[in-house]
């Protein structure tokens, strides 16, 4: 589908996919790294950083691997993007994770996002030409238990956005950047309870640490990356070998400056990223309250039935000042053998629209060679 966009609008568009334009929205560079690129993430309200290891993890909490059941994994997961408007915008995830042995792990993972063919004129005359903006990023990541419950991951990562068009400016670029992830995840042994087993998990990432994407040399080309801070945790209630009940719950905080009052862009684009992210936490201009508003919150559930079907269902939600992004999600996932298959939907519970807005939303999985240690104590379930 072809679109018409100036230079500006572009880069506009594109940096507010995920935020709607409030008056104290906080809108950064490469947005596309915030969006849920798996369906099974997807379909617990966008969240993943203390959810049960598996191929995705990547994205929300590379420490997850350690605990993974299996030795191996590689998926393929695809995100339409402004489906209602766009047929050829979306976004694309491979991964890959191996384990080294029982308390070691490294993946690697590419994020491509398609902003589909764009048909760029002059004036009116203009025959035009067509372009092909994109963004991607590709990270690696290596991951260690530190005791039995608990391990640690970093993960480097470097981001590419190819969004300047040179008919509107001769001196454009692509723009590259780096980053870098830390992460912690905790999970216990299966516990036996009164009348269930259970399993407690808890994580946390500090996410896309890192210098400022810059298009070109002038001032004010200068856009911070989405450095985000995310802590959750969870509880699967385990009834019998046969039913599972994961419980989950999440809080984001973008890492980036909030704009003040009668700031000017080259001011705010002045502050280095370090100091941005711990500023993040106190410079709201109205203070406490306004902090409390940036931070995002999700609940999730996911129903397993002999690990091989799943059900499931979230929410998210971000204050109407800050973005307005509220929506119930649903998802289910089906295995066969060393395949599984999962899909979501979202559904937006705002006024304001939203690029996922009506979104199915699919991963391709396969999980290769049993796990070489097992990482749950198997106890003595109840029985009905």
């Amino acid at each position: 589908m072809k679109k018409i966009f100036l230079l500006f609008s572009l880069l506009f568009v594109v940096g507010n996919l995920l935020a709607q334009v409030q008056n104290k929205a906080i809108v950064t560079a490469v947005p596309f790294l915030q969006v849920s690129a798996d369906a099974r993430a997807s379909g617990m309200g966008d969240m993943g950083v203390a959810t049960s290891a598996d191929v995705y993890s990547q994205q929300w909490n590379a420490a997850k691997y350690p605990f993974a059941e299996n030795k191996m994994g590689i998926g393929l997961s695809y995100t339409p993007y402004m489906s209602s408007l766009s047929n050829d915008t979306g976004l694309l995830n491979l991964n890959f994770f191996n384990k080294i042995n029982e308390r070691s792990a490294f993946a690697f993972s590419l994020r491509y996002f398609g902003i589909g063919e764009t048909l760029f004129k002059q004036n009116e005359d203009d025959a035009g030409q067509i372009m092909k903006p994109n963004e991607f990023a590709f990270d690696g990541s290596y991951s260690l238990k530190l005791s039995e419950k608990f391990a640690m991951s970093v993960t480097g990562r470097y981001i590419r956005s190819n969004l300047e068009i040179q008919q509107a400016d001769s001196d454009a670029h692509a723009a590259g950047s780096f980053a870098v992830d830390i992460a912690g995840f905790y999970q216990t042994p299966e516990t036996a309870f009164k009348n269930f087993n259970g399993i407690w998990r808890a994580g946390f990432n500090v996410s896309n640490l890192g210098p400022k994407l810059k298009y070109n040399g002038d001032a004010g080309s200068e856009n911070f990356l989405p450095a985000n801070l995310k802590v959750g945790g969870g509880f699967d209630f385990i009834f019998d070998q046969d039913n599972t009940l994961g419980t989950s719950i999440e809080f984001n905080k973008l890492l980036v400056p909030s704009p003040q009052n009668n700031q000017t862009n080259a001011e705010y684009q002045n502050a280095g990223f370090v100091k941005g992210a711990f500023n993040s936490f106190t410079d709201a201009p109205d203070g406490f309250s306004e902090e409390l508003k940036e931070v995002t919150w999700a609940l999730g559930l996911e129903y397993l039935y002999q690990k091989a079907f799943a059900l499931r269902t979230g929410y998210f939600h971000e204050s109407s000042e800050k973005g307005d992004r509220k929506f119930f999600t649903i998802g289910a996932g089906f295995k066969y053998k060393m395949a599984k298959f999962d899909l979501s939907y979202l559904s937006s519970a705002s006024k304001q629209n939203t690029a996922l807005d009506n979104t199915l939303r699919f991963s391709l999985s396969f999980n290769i060679g049993d796990n070489p240690v097992n990482n749950i104590e198997e106890k003595e379930k109840p029985t009905n």
